[in-house]
């Protein structure tokens, strides 16, 4: 799914028009940005968490040469699955 078939999803199932749900999306993704930027977390309990990881420096090779390289040390945003939505995926929802 793509963001404009998500945008015709949300306006579907609540009624708003496409317009306002593009609102609506856009408005999430900024905000969860915005607070990851900051090294912030997100939690919507049962759905999951939003947060940021540190990746340390380690030494990668070029896939073309075979060379070794320096991959530097990164801050990376991860997504933690809450048990409501594993549950649902997995099919064990009551």
């Amino acid at each position: 799914m793509n963001k404009t078939e998500l945008v015709e999803a949300i306006a579907k199932q609540t009624g708003l028009t496409k317009a306002a749900s593009e609102k609506a999306v856009k408005a999430f993704t900024d905000v969860v940005t915005k607070e990851l930027k900051k090294k912030g977390k997100v939690q919507l309990v049962g759905f999951g968490t939003f947060e940021t990881a540190k990746r340390a420096a380690r030494t990668g090779k070029n896939p073309q040469t075979g060379a070794a390289i320096k991959i530097p040390a990164a801050t990376v945003p991860k997504f933690k699955a809450g048990k409501a939505l594993k549950d649902t995926v997995n099919g064990n929802k009551k």
